[in-house]
């Protein structure tokens, strides 16, 4: 269904719902009164009906948040939506959004579990006019994706590697040797490359110098090979496996890890367990640990003094900004975005809308987090 032939469908539908008449039209749009499932007019032109919002798996705290505020501003907006997990199953994803174009949504939002897997039922959704924005995960391989939305990912590993360069003192070049531990996210998940390149960009340079030092030898010699050191899944349960195998290897002699550089919270928090259990205790003995996302676990952590801070990603900005993006694209509007250069997918370079990070440590919980109502104080251990 092309934009125009939407466009009057909700033009007949709105004029049989001014006339008294009841109106189920096909593009799903009902005066309910409820928020949920109604024809939203604001801004001049016609929206309402169903959107498709495909997230990879609900066992990531940072998924369940991302879902819930998107469907919160979408039905806010007047749409029906279609809100699904997958459970990190491509298969199961490609399946839920095959499921979706079959009720004929007017955009699709997708969060790829595997950015190299959907070309096929996206080429489905071309062939059916539908829209797909990207959230937050690129999808890669595709010339169906029309715009990507999500935070300053290269900035985001910026901000871990030059949190350790603060932390350590390294930039007058005297301070050193330290122990570091590098880890990279799931190789299937295209930030995860961003989120290493910012970091190691930032660090590589002391690591070339002897200024850190990566006993196990887990330090890729170029951003290229960031997948040796990469996390299948964000799996905690698989960093903390890691991370106690590098510590059995390489620190069995009374060593200590200084530093490791964690990409998000749930490698972080792994890590921290491994550690933990290794026998080291907060304090001057526990090292720098870096993360992403503010999860919960991971900010009373911080309290705790078990991690030193994390790239805080509000997802409400997020959710609010892409509503706004499917909004634009069904009332015909052009739609606002901010970098047309950086990400290209293999088949074209997205039009994107890159929101700012920023770093909370334990010090700023309080003023970022309960502040701004992302968490309530009483969820922390203040």
């Amino acid at each position: 269904m092309s934009l125009r032939t939407r466009k009057a469908m909700a033009l007949v539908a709105t004029s049989a719902l001014m006339l008294g008449a009841a109106a189920c039209s096909s593009e799903r749009t009902t005066d309910s009164g409820d928020g949920g499932d109604t024809a939203a007019t604001d801004g001049g032109g016609e929206a309402g009906g169903l959107i498709g919002i495909a997230m990879p798996t609900r066992s990531l705290e940072r998924w369940n948040n991302d879902g819930a505020n998107l469907e919160a501003a979408l039905q806010e907006m007047g749409y029906e939506t279609s809100l699904q997990y997958a459970d990190n199953e491509v298969d199961q994803q490609i399946n839920q959004i095959q499921t979706m174009l079959n009720q004929d949504p007017e955009v699709l939002v997708i969060a790829a579990i595997d950015g190299t897997a959907l070309t096929p039922v996206l080429e489905a959704a071309e062939n059916q006019d539908v829209d797909v924005i990207a959230y937050d995960r690129l999808i890669n391989d595709s010339g169906a994706v029309d715009y990507y939305a999500t935070f300053d990912n290269y900035g985001v590993g910026q901000m871990q590697g030059e949190f350790i360069v603060e932390q350590l003192g390294l930039e007058d070049g005297e301070e050193g040797p330290f122990t570091l531990e590098p880890f990279a996210g799931s190789p299937d998940d295209n930030n995860a490359r961003f989120f290493f390149a910012g970091a190691w960009d930032v660090l590589l340079p002391y690591v070339e110098s002897g200024q850190l030092v990566v006993p196990s030898g887990k330090a890729p010699a170029s951003v290229e090979e960031w997948t040796t050191i990469g996390i299948q899944g964000w799996e905690s349960d698989t960093a903390q496996s890691e991370m106690e195998n590098r510590l059995n290897s390489f620190y069995a002699g009374g060593e200590k890890v200084d530093v490791v550089l964690s990409p998000n919270d749930s490698l972080a928090l792994g890590i921290e367990q491994a550690l933990d259990a290794a026998g080291y205790t907060p304090g001057e003995d526990w090292p720098i640990i870096t993360g992403q996302d503010a999860d919960l676990a991971n900010v009373n952590n911080m309290l705790a003094g078990m991690q030193s801070m994390t790239v805080w990603k509000d997802t409400r900005t997020l959710g609010s900004q892409v509503a706004t993006m499917v909004d634009q694209i069904v009332k015909g509007e052009e739609v606002e975005v901010n970098d047309t250069e950086t990400y290209d997918n293999g088949v074209k370079v997205v039009p994107s809308y890159l929101l700012p990070p920023e770093v909370v440590t334990p010090e700023t919980v309080e003023d970022k987090l309960v502040g701004s109502e992302f968490y309530d104080a009483s969820e922390l251990d203040l």
